[in-house]
């Protein structure tokens, strides 16, 4: 039976989430301002989850983005300038690249928690989808019906939907790899990338990237 508004609600709030869930807000938290560089072996230490790379583990350029999933910006980066990025550089062995949730909204988290609870191998794929699709669930007057919808897509079920967004564990988690990244990193925006350390603000073109990533990929 498909679930009411109300009652998909009170599943976000198994998960500590009602309040601003009702409202599906995308303020951005109060976290610390963007600061500068970070080592790459501070960036590399094992988190909360584990990272899901794509491009080869020996290439000399490593790329890491934090994205929130209803961001627009991160959308427009999936959507229109990674498949350059990944044809150009990840395909060839120059970069390796990899994307760490920073949820800024509840909505966000969910839809993270949906991509993970599909497993290593899918997770990219459910990402893809979700933000290749975003205009039909996170600006909607009814979210998590149009969430649910997408969802089917990947043939998840309602029992399967509702299981993953009561996963505390996988909820605690997600907001783990944001908050590590606002505390220890200085993240406050989305999409944040950090090349090779170098921290990289918005979504930038594709020719925006390549004057970053040759020199590195040269030298």
């Amino acid at each position: 039976m498909t679930k009411t508004r109300r009652e998909m609600l009170e599943l976000m709030g198994a998960v500590g989430a009602v309040a601003a869930a009702a409202k599906f807000g995308l303020a951005t938290p109060a976290f610390a301002q963007a600061a500068g560089d970070v080592p790459v072996a501070q960036l590399m230490a094992p988190d909360a989850l584990p990272d899901i790379w794509i491009g080869s583990k020996d290439a000399p350029v490593t790329i890491i983005e934090y994205a929130s999933m209803t961001c627009p910006h991160c959308a427009h980066f999936a959507n229109e300038v990674f498949p350059e990025l990944k044809k150009t550089y990840l395909d060839t062995g120059k970069a390796r690249f990899t994307l760490r949730e920073f949820p800024f909204d509840p909505l966000a988290t969910a839809a993270f928690m949906l991509a993970r609870s599909q497993g290593d191998d899918k997770r990219e794929a459910v990402v893809d989808l979700l933000f290749a699709q975003q205009q039909n669930w996170a600006f909607k007057d009814k979210p998590l019906e149009g969430l649910i919808a997408v969802m089917r897509q990947t043939g998840m079920s309602q029992q399967a939907f509702e299981a993953a967004l009561k996963d505390k564990a996988l909820y605690d988690k997600v907001n783990a790899v944001r908050d590590r990244a606002a505390k220890e990193f200085k993240v406050d925006s989305t999409p944040t990338f950090f090349i090779n350390g170098k921290r990289v603000n918005g979504a930038l073109s594709p020719a925006e990237f390549g004057k970053i990533i040759d020199p590195l990929v040269k030298s």
